[in-house]
């Protein structure tokens, strides 16, 4: 956790974090506050502000707790006024909103994609996006790092510590993807690079069958766009019918673990989406990120931080269960979010160059 909370720190906020060194600094222990959803309070604003936004925003209910809130906007609205003030450009996510607020569209470069995972924007939304982005405010920017921070903080660490549990129970696996790593590194004479990452297929396959197996968000919701009926499959069911209007829930997990779309689907199996066989998956029925125009705004950067961080600790360490190892894990009750019960007790044997 302490990981993925500094690089969102440096790449969302602008702000160098070491929180290795440094456990108890304000930006990590806000962090943890506002990602926590263990208590039923914030379960119970959660669930109602999904079934009744209106009245949350009639009465001006908050979700999360004010200080914290407070600090996050303080921090990035300090951020903006000295970059404007000082005429500071930094390559990250703040700088890439403040250019949007001025109506700057940014060219997207010929890089390849970051896997199979990656969410396809629709082309229409292309033209909105630019539309839009002319009149972000520095609320709106705020806004749009908050979701960064929220949606990366806990869910990439929690996704590594559902790969690294795998890695070790599924050695034949773990052995496969470390020579791809190792081959990987040789030809790059020890040097990762952003295109080698993306063209590894063992780690694509990898990341996608972890995602499918242990999806980090149970629900997403979607609002219905046109009328529509979802028939009866049994005699004794009648029609739904769907209105404009009408908020959906979408069951992430049930869909990831229906045996209908992914045989088997309790085993650990990257085969699943090799060249072969990624054809035979339905579309829609793998939605790790969401889908659409309203799909995870920070999809493609979770993606590179999970593979980066699995390609630098197999190239070291192999990855082995412990006596404390729990198999299999079990989710913890009482989240939103697909939680670890307890805690992932894993060991790491460092491997002779």
């Amino acid at each position: 956790m302490v990981f993925t909370n500094d690089v969102i720190a440096t790449s969302a906020f602008g702000l160098k974090v070491d929180s290795l060194e440094e456990p108890n600094n304000t930006f990590y222990k806000m962090g943890k506050i506002i990602t926590n959803f263990s208590s039923f309070l914030i379960n119970l604003k959660f669930t109602l502000f999904i079934m009744l936004p209106g009245i949350f925003k009639y009465f001006k209910i908050n979700i999360f707790d004010k200080n914290t809130t407070a600090y996050f906007q303080n921090t990035i609205k300090d951020t903006i006024k000295v970059r404007e003030e000082k005429n500071i450009v930094r390559k990250d996510m703040i700088n890439l909103l403040l250019e949007a607020e001025k109506g700057h569209k940014t060219e997207e470069g010929n890089a390849i994609e970051t896997g199979y995972a990656t969410v396809q924007e629709d082309s229409y939304f292309d033209n909105f996006k630019f539309k839009q982005t002319k009149y972000l405010s520095d609320d709106d920017i705020t806004a749009q790092a908050l979701v960064f921070f929220f949606a990366g903080f806990d869910t990439v660490s929690t996704a590594l510590c559902y790969g690294a549990h795998e890695l070790a129970m599924n050695k034949d696996v773990q052995d496969k993807l470390r020579e791809e790593i190792c081959e990987t590194d040789k030809l790059n004479n020890g040097k990762l690079t952003y295109d080698a990452l993306l063209k590894m297929k063992s780690m694509d396959m990898v990341f996608c069958e972890i995602l499918r197996k242990w999806p980090l968000i149970q629900i997403t919701d979607r609002i219905c766009t046109k009328p529509y009926t979802i028939e009866p499959k049994y005699p004794d069911e009648k029609p739904v019918n769907l209105k404009v209007g009408d908020s959906l829930w979408l069951p992430v997990f049930a869909l990831h673990r229906y045996p209908k779309y992914f045989p088997k689907p309790e085993v650990f199996d990257p085969e699943r989406f090799s060249g072969e066989n990624r054809d035979q998956i339905i579309p829609y029925s793998y939605i790790p990120f969401g889908v659409g125009p309203r799909n995870c705004i920070g999809s493609r950067f979770a993606i590179l931080e999970f593979k980066t961080l699995i390609y630098n600790l197999l190239l070291n360490f192999e990855i082995v269960p412990t006596k404390k190892t729990a198999n299999p894990l079990k989710f913890k009750r009482g989240s939103f979010q697909n939680a670890i019960e307890g805690r992932c007790w894993l060991g790491l044997k460092r491997i002779k160059q």
